[in-house]
């Protein structure tokens, strides 16, 4: 039963985690156009703050723990769709930390990316939330 109650917690998890990885980037998209240090750069940093350290870390963390969970006590470390699943999460944490970098950048003035670049930034997690559901799903045999 505890199996059920973890896989619903990592299922909420992901979906919290995930919305903010495709909501910061947009957010960034329309910050990259505004002046730093203006009135509408401070909201922007209060929101992409606020986002990125009280919605997304945290979930991106019980996402881990409780996926960690359930692969141990499933035993998919020895399945080629977990591994390959897993590499892609690992993936999906490096966009979490490059994001937290722009959002860094954003807040202290130094940020020199243009807003077309947020815009395939912004890509990257779709790609990925592709490829990991498609395995989580399949599980394909390799």
């Amino acid at each position: 039963m505890i199996y059920l109650w973890v896989k619903s917690l990592h299922v909420l998890a992901v979906i919290s985690w995930m919305a903010g990885l495709l909501y910061l980037p947009r957010l960034f998209v329309y910050h990259a156009d505004v002046k730093a240090g203006s009135d509408t750069a401070g909201l922007f940093e209060i929101m992409e703050m606020r986002l990125y350290r009280f919605i997304m870390t945290p979930a991106m963390i019980v996402s881990w723990v409780t996926g960690l969970y359930i692969a141990t006590s499933q035993a998919f470390w020895v399945d080629g769709w977990f591994l390959l699943k897993f590499g892609l999460v690992l993936a999906m944490s490096g966009v979490h930390g490059v994001l937290g970098r722009h959002r860094r950048e954003f807040a202290s003035g130094l940020n020199c990316k243009t807003s077309r670049y947020f815009r395939i930034m912004n890509e990257a997690p779709t790609l990925l939330m592709i490829f990991i559901v498609g395995l989580v799903i399949l599980k394909p045999l390799f």
